[in-house]
């Protein structure tokens, strides 16, 4: 059985399944502080520069909210899109451990830009409102759609005339650098973004996100918001080892290349189903279409999935790396024999 849900669902990649068992047989010294850890750093820092600060969590929603807790006070907002996982799926996480409001801007197949975020900005120094202090932008956005390289840096250059900082949800982030075409580097440093959290369990990982502060200045003492909000793994060599995995020999780019393609072939054969209609752009792993309402439980049946909004019958199919061709051909073909 093949899932088309989400890429959670898939397994661990067999190489980074393998350096997990690598590292399992001797010890090592705890909390980050072993020769594998480190190892997996000095990869992040070829491709965030060697100022970055960066911090290994478990989870994607941990690293988001304690990423937008450490970067604000009490008395402050973020700004994001409507569809924004913190705003979205997160359970209020946001709001509950870091403490803060979140006020969402329409965005446009789930993206930002100038325009939306200025009004919000309206309150400003009005002592009984809050005060936005940062923009949380998603790439690639939870619709699958990608930030442009000069869509991400009008955005930056715009917070950081406005005071505030950019967070980027960088969850399918390597996703994200295959449409564009973009190194980490250039969707991220160069463009402005001040922070920003890395998902590895998405590509091909388990249980391995990351922190990265590229501006080191707002990172200080981060290690003791990880520590307090949970997140300081006491066998990080495990965690590092998955980190290692994924950036030696480009394994990120190969498992988010095939994970889009299967995406971009998955989308032009339903595009040939006149009662199928796809809603959004399809730019990396995720294809968002309306069927017949009837197809849905039946076709759950047998390819898990999400229903996006039951009141329009649109749902999300998502690929990974695991995804074949052949999963694809066997989806749209019952697809096709239930409608």
């Amino acid at each position: 059985m093949r899932a088309f849900a989400s890429d959670n669902y898939s397994g661990v990649h067999p190489l980074i399944m393998q350096e997990i068992i690598n590292v399992n047989s001797d010890d090592m010294s705890s909390y980050g502080n072993d020769p594998v850890s480190e190892a997996a750093l000095e990869l992040f820092s070829k491709h965030f520069g060697s100022d970055a600060k960066i911090f290994f969590m478990a989870t994607g929603t941990a690293t988001n909210t304690l990423i937008l807790k450490h970067i604000t006070n009490s008395w402050n907002s973020v700004i994001c899109a409507d569809t924004a996982h913190i705003n979205v799926d997160e359970c209020g996480a946001v709001e509950a451990i870091a403490g803060i409001k979140i006020i969402h801007a329409e965005a446009v197949h789930g993206k930002l830009n100038v325009e939306s975020i200025a009004p919000l900005l309206a309150g400003r120094k009005d002592v009984h409102q809050s005060q936005p202090a940062v923009i949380s932008i998603a790439q690639n956005t939870e619709l699958g759609t990608v930030y442009t390289l000069a869509e991400t840096k009008a955005i930056c250059d715009y917070a950081h005339e406005q005071g505030l900082l950019v967070h980027m949800d960088g969850a399918r982030l390597a996703n994200a650098a295959i449409r564009l075409g973009a190194s980490f580097k250039e969707m991220t440093v160069d463009c402005g973004v001040d922070v920003l959290s890395f998902g590895g369990t998405k590509n091909g990982c388990m249980c391995a996100e990351a922190a990265i502060f590229i501006n080191p200045e707002i990172g200080k003492n981060f290690e003791f918001v990880r520590k307090q909000g949970m997140q300081l793994i006491s066998k990080m060599r495990y965690v590092g080892a998955q980190f290692k995995a994924l950036l030696t020999d480009e394994l990120w780019k190969k498992n988010a290349t095939k994970a889009n393609e299967l995406a971009t072939i998955l989308a032009h054969k339903v595009q040939e189903i006149s009662e199928v209609k796809i809603t959004h752009p399809v730019e990396t792993n995720a294809v968002f279409v309306t069927v017949p309402p009837h197809v849905i439980p039946q076709l759950q049946e047998k390819f898990p999935f999400y229903v996006w909004d039951e009141s329009a019958s649109e749902v999300r199919w998502m690929t990974s790396w695991a995804t074949t061709e052949e999963d694809v051909e066997n989806f749209v073909s019952s697809l096709k024999d239930l409608i």
